[in-house]
């Protein structure tokens, strides 16, 4: 909190070319926050220029370093600023600014996150069938793996309170970021709400990446979490599982060939198979079980 015990607030946004839209973005957002953050993340146009020009702090990055690396600087420029409420909101225009205070209202009744949510009651009419079917698949993984009930795991709009800016480490650069932040909830005790916003995709420029691509990355990211959150659950039980499907089928390929038969090809190559696999699930399962632990009680230690 700063001097004389007034509340800050920010407006921080992640840029890049966005020369044409930047502009809309800043103004809006000026009405309803204190401070408003641009991290150019590498820009070729005049995105940096104009963003000064209308009075936002500039944080510029050499060079792309992708979505999550701006995320880090934007939280580590929050809790420079000793931060009170930040609003992250993409610079495309497809935001509306207006709903700032939407999301703020939530963070005053004791919320630590507020998500502006594109699918919260029953909404996500206006988003495009290509974007809805990925989004839904990341957002499945994404609760899986915070143990969270979240409807739009990857929106870009959403507003911090102080406990969460300070708690909050991003690590991955990539998009998926997003995710890796609400699967950081449980573990920092941080309560969070969804307020349903509306997303204008006319603005929207073609992609950068190729969107199968850049859901895969994201799906991988989030499926490396999972391996490493609950390795008992998804690695170490269907390890148990095979492993006892292959004893029960070794029983029965014995008992046959007790019984005077030979031994069958595929049922002998499956009891091999599902217990070599099987055992080998159940010790990474527990290995990676105890890295989790380790890890889990450095960052405790180190907070």
């Amino acid at each position: 909190m700063a001097e004389g015990g007034k509340t800050v607030t920010i407006a921080a946004m992640p840029a890049y070319n966005e020369e044409d839209h930047i502009a809309k973005t800043i103004i809006g957002c000026r009405k309803y926050v204190d401070k408003v953050v641009v991290v150019d993340d590498g820009s070729s146009d005049a995105t940096s220029e104009i963003a000064e020009a209308l009075g936002a702090i500039v944080i510029k990055h050499p060079v792309n370093k992708g979505y999550g690396a701006a995320l880090q600087t934007i939280f580590n420029t929050a809790r420079e600023m000793d931060v009170d409420k930040m609003v992250i909101i993409d610079s495309d225009g497809q935001h509306d600014p207006g709903d700032i205070l939407k999301l703020f209202e939530p963070l005053n009744n004791g919320a630590d996150i507020v998500i502006g949510s594109r699918f919260v009651n029953g909404n996500g009419k206006n988003v495009p069938a290509y974007r809805k079917m990925g989004m839904k698949v990341l957002d499945k993984a994404t609760n899986i793996a915070g143990g969270i009930n979240v409807t739009d795991t990857q929106s870009g709009f959403r507003a911090y309170r102080r406990k969460a800016i300070e708690n909050i480490r991003i690590k991955d650069n990539g998009m998926s970021a997003g995710s890796e932040i609400l699967m950081q909830m449980k573990e920092h005790d941080l309560t969070f709400k969804e307020i349903e916003i509306h997303c204008n995709y006319n603005v929207e420029k073609p992609s950068k990446q190729n969107p199968i691509s850049h859901g895969l990355k994201v799906l991988a990211y989030i499926l490396g979490e999972i391996e490493m959150r609950k390795p008992l659950y998804y690695i170490t039980l269907p390890g148990l599982i095979l492993m006892f499907a292959g004893l029960v089928m070794g029983f029965n390929t014995l008992e046959m060939w007790r019984s005077g038969g030979n031994l069958p090809f595929g049922p002998t190559l499956f009891t091999m198979a599902a217990s070599i696999l099987g055992t080998f699930s159940v010790f990474s399962g527990l290995i990676l079980h105890s890295v989790s632990k380790l890890l889990d009680e450095k960052t405790r230690t180190s907070n």
